[in-house]
């Protein structure tokens, strides 16, 4: 098994990052964990080509199939490896500081920065700056502020699953108000709460060789069945934000979707992550940047309706769908390397010192005894 994961800054939402908050300067840093920066990339590369396969659905029910695939696995892979990386949180004054400079402050500048960009994109000039509605992509840091801050009580009940999910199959039921996206951070929660509750020998289990193996036929009938459903389902179900009665179908519905969409998410999840390398890759690097390559593929995937990128005939055809799916992977790279990093960090990674009291040092007491009350 690789040494445990670690963080040297506040590189992305998805890792705490807080052991190496706590090191000494004399300690020398971790080595960061390849499974989970492959794993980190690998997510983020597919949430940009879902956003790219969006305007062909309507053409292609092939890609509707695989969008549906996508969006069963792809965020929720990504909520419960910031679960996992946010077991460790427990509202210390150096875990909030971390949690305002890398979730509150990205959330702010980049609201703010979608509306602006969006009013000009979408034709809505009157469109407001709402912090309290979050537009597109920041729903995700609106959802990890509040999943994040509630992580002590989960750690704290004593049947954190079972909770949750039935918190995500109440929030089905009836309408609670749009503040902060409160309805898919609600239904995305048991992910989240699932990483919460993992341990390091659960992914051993996943990157076993029989694991690997009997993924294939897994996702073969995974998207057989996608492919099955398309005209049959809605497939809004898996973004996780509405109610059964915006759906048009009784009350009941909505918690037994909740849990057989956990069920198929969980497995596909465990499918994706049987698949992702644990030896150090050429992208490996750039899993400590997917929180700049989430946020600004956005405006890429915005500008391309102004441009009319999707306006050519030939897009609609199976040439076009393998070109789009393969520029969005490409631009989502670029935004995930160095580069790219050093430009926005002001952004993502402020140096918020300023803001903050220094931490007192620890009371000691005679001959140096630290006095722990």
């Amino acid at each position: 098994m690789p040494p445990p994961h670690t963080s040297a800054a506040v590189d992305d939402a998805v890792s705490d990052g807080t052991a190496s908050a706590a090191r000494t300067p004399l300690e020398p840093p971790k080595q960061r964990d390849a499974f989970f920066d492959n794993a980190k990339y690998l997510a983020i590369v597919l949430v940009a080509m879902g956003h790219a396969w969006e305007p062909l659905r309507s053409d292609s029910r092939t890609v509707t199939a695989l969008y549906m695939i996508v969006y069963a696995f792809h965020m929720p892979a990504f909520i419960i490896m910031s679960g996992y990386f946010s077991r460790g949180f427990d509202a210390t004054p150096q875990k909030v500081k971390r949690l305002v400079t890398g979730v509150v402050v990205p959330y702010v500048v980049f609201e703010t920065a979608y509306t602006l960009f969006t009013r000009w994109t979408d034709g809505e000039p009157d469109r407001p700056i709402s912090l309290l509605d979050p537009l597109y992509l920041t729903w995700f840091l609106a959802a990890l502020f509040i999943w994040r801050l509630t992580t002590p009580i989960w750690k704290s009940v004593r049947w954190p699953m079972p909770l949750a999910l039935a918190v995500a199959m109440l929030a089905t039921l009836s309408p609670i108000g749009g503040d902060l996206d409160l309805p898919r951070t609600l239904q995305f929660l048991p992910y989240f709460v699932l990483g919460l509750c993992l341990k390091p020998e659960h992914f051993r289990l996943v990157r076993r060789r029989a694991a690997r193996v009997l993924a294939v036929p897994v996702f073969a009938c995974a998207l057989a069945v996608a492919y099955w459903v398309v005209p049959r389902m809605d497939y809004g179900w898996f973004f996780h934000r509405d109610t059964a009665a915006d759906f048009g179908v009784p009350d009941w519905y909505g918690p037994v979707m909740t849990l057989a969409l956990f069920g198929c998410s969980v497995t596909l999840v465990a499918c994706f992550l049987a698949w992702v390398p644990g030896r150090r890759t050429w992208f490996t690097t750039l899993g400590a940047g997917t929180l700049y390559g989430y946020l600004l593929h956005g405006f890429v995937a915005q500008i391309s309706k102004p441009w009319g990128w999707y306006d050519p005939a030939w897009i609609y055809q199976p040439l076009g769908a393998v070109t789009v799916t393969v520029v969005a992977a490409a631009v989502v790279t670029a935004l995930c390397t160095a580069p790219v990093r050093r430009v926005f960090r002001f952004a993502m990674e402020p140096d918020m010192g300023w803001a903050f009291r220094r931490a007192a040092p620890a009371p000691t007491g005679g001959g140096g005894t630290t006095v722990r009350g």
